[in-house]
């Protein structure tokens, strides 16, 4: 009979993670964590203000990320995770790995960023053409498209929504419409869905189907990159980042092919 159990759990295994104070999508963060891992999360103070540029700005300020930092030490992550895509991008590359130097410094520990995760997985998929789908204002979007442009990479589409707050509350239904405007056939190597407050978890096998190429996002980046640092792998099926077998799709019927080459 095995009474290993009774030792007490297995020692966990820690991510922790700073995200802004109107994150709602705790419940999805987690569908990506193998079982042994554990996600400790804290958010930034409250600001009233909609999501804008100064918003951005606001919730990726170096002491009120460190103040974060200091708290999640208490419980001792592996490594750290700002979850939060305008607040990493809004300074460009240089204020993202600033951002990281920060967090890094005041938590002893690696960390990551969920702008600087989306350059490394198109990196690692060998992206140099994206679409960009997000659910904010025009400078917002614009500032993304920026952030990407200065990594080298092309935006050859866009297609954006202009909420300035309860993005959770988005369906799956109008990511998939947005997926469609911004993607045209045979212009993007990827698409990447931002905004970490925005629900994308089961729409992206089914946008990855009918697109044919990888679709990320930014919870799925994010914890990619986290859980890589720790060498352990993000949980996603038919997702193309996280499961190279996904990335070959079967060939299209014939009268499917012309619109796609």
């Amino acid at each position: 009979m095995d009474v290993s159990f009774l030792g007490g759990p297995r020692p966990q295994r820690g991510v922790g993670v700073v995200a802004p104070f109107d994150f709602a999508l705790d419940r999805e963060l987690w569908r990506w964590v193998p079982d042994e891992m554990s996600l400790h999360l804290t958010r930034t103070p409250f600001v009233p203000a909609e999501v804008s540029l100064d918003l951005a700005r606001m919730v990726s300020e170096h002491r009120t990320l460190g103040e974060a930092v200091h708290a999640l030490t208490a419980v001792a992550p592996e490594v750290l995770a700002y979850n939060c895509t305008s607040g990493s991008f809004v300074g460009g590359i240089a204020g993202e790995r600033a951002m990281c130097a920060a967090m890094t410094r005041t938590g002893t520990l690696p960390s990551v960023t969920t702008s600087g995760a989306l350059l490394e997985a198109l990196t690692e998929l060998g992206t140099r053409r994206v679409a960009l789908v997000t659910p904010y204002t025009v400078s917002l979007t614009r500032a993304l498209e920026q952030y990407v442009a200065e990594a080298g990479v092309r935006v050859t589409g866009c297609a954006f929504m202009g909420l300035t707050g309860h993005i959770w509350r988005v369906p799956y239904r109008d990511v998939v419409a947005m997926a469609r405007q911004a993607v045209r056939p045979g212009a993007a190597d990827a698409l990447f869905i931002s905004c970490t407050n925005l629900p994308t978890y089961d729409v992206i096998p089914q946008l990855e189907a009918e697109l044919r190429i990888p679709v990320l996002s930014a919870n799925q980046v994010t914890m990619w990159a986290a859980l890589r640092r720790l060498g352990t792998r993000a949980v996603g099926p038919y997702q193309a980042l996280l499961d190279p077998a996904a990335r070959e799709w079967p060939a299209l019927p014939e009268e499917q092919q012309e619109g796609w080459t």
